[in-house]
């Protein structure tokens, strides 16, 4: 199902995609219990645990390969090897990167995951970038509020709205403050899948790009939150692409919209979201988009992750 708003003109507050990407090969990586009790996405892999962590850096390192073949630039930080974390190559969840030289570190639902948050990695990106002031929000954590960063919240940044669906990572007294501060309308709503479980991270149900967005909304079980985040996407100009609950489970939600260094508008996701999709989506989405189709099985199967997770985007002004 395909709605469009064709007589919106297009927004210019902002840049939606970035040619500038921080990825962190991880040390270690395998399927954590800590968080799989609100991700039913992963799942453990029947493994040792060091063939598991060898075919996650292999699917790693073949990623950054395709993107800077494609000639987008990408910032690649080593995890150490201790302390042990093994969801350490998606910092998406901790970490955002915005054009006004702030950085956001946000408060994370499982303790395992809080060593994820990493001075090193912050100066490794001053050392490229303009960093005006780090903003620390980990003491929400305190109060058990957590916000998953970019996982918990899709950005269009286009039109400065943010979504961000209800889960216990994903707590919205904090949203709504988080998007005061940025000054981003906020669009709170609940999702759930097949077996009506919440639905842990915002973008894994949906991608908002420049022009055009994905979305589950037969994961949005109340109609009046199903029509208002529909209308919200119509009214800002994108094209929507309406995926099924199936799609979603495939981490068709979880793409994202790259620029790479000649400016030609790249969608980054994995084979596997790409091999769910049916011809008309595939045609529809190749209109707006060179496709970048990633394998990633193991790091989506053990992790419930897919190839978004992975990627934390660097507005950040370059020195």
């Amino acid at each position: 199902m395909l709605s469009k708003n064709s007589d919106h003109p297009l927004n210019t507050l902002g840049k939606q995609a970035t040619n500038q990407l921080l990825m962190v090969r991880p040390a270690h990586f395998g399927f954590n219990p800590e968080t799989s009790g609100s991700n039913p996405f992963q799942s453990p892999v029947p493994l040792p645990e060091n063939t598991v962590e060898q075919l996650a850096v292999e699917e790693f390192d073949a990623m950054v390969e395709i993107l800077r073949r494609n000639k987008v630039n990408v910032l690649v930080f080593e995890d150490s090897q201790e302390p042990k974390k093994t969801d350490a190559v998606f910092p998406n969840n901790w970490i955002s990167l915005h054009p006004n030289g702030n950085i956001y570190l946000y408060p994370m639902f499982s303790e395992t995951r809080r060593l994820e948050r990493d001075a090193d990695l912050i100066q490794l990106v001053s050392e490229k970038f303009k960093v005006n002031k780090v903003v620390d929000l980990s003491r929400y954590e305190n109060q058990s509020k957590f916000l998953e960063g970019t996982g918990s919240i899709v950005f269009d940044h286009l039109n400065k709205v943010a979504y961000a669906c209800s889960s216990v990572r994903t707590n919205n007294e904090l949203f709504l403050s988080h998007m005061k501060e940025l000054d981003y309308e906020p669009v709170f709503f609940h999702a759930r899948d097949a077996q009506s479980v919440p639905i842990y991270h915002t973008n894994v149900m949906m991608f908002v790009g420049s022009e055009i967005s994905a979305i589950c909304l037969e994961s949005i079980p109340d109609e009046n939150e199903r029509s208002m985040v529909e209308n919200k996407l119509i009214s800002t100009g994108h094209e929507v692409i309406n995926l099924a609950l199936d799609q979603m489970t495939s981490f068709a939600g979880n793409m994202l919209e790259v620029i790479n260094n000649p400016g030609e508008k790249l969608l980054v996701l994995s084979q596997s979201a790409h091999k769910s999709l049916d011809s008309d989506q595939v045609e529809l989405l190749e209109r707006y988009y060179k496709l970048v189709s990633i394998p990633v099985k193991t790091i989506e199967e053990a992790g419930g992750g897919s190839v978004r997770c992975m990627i934390a985007e660097i507005f950040l002004p370059e020195k």
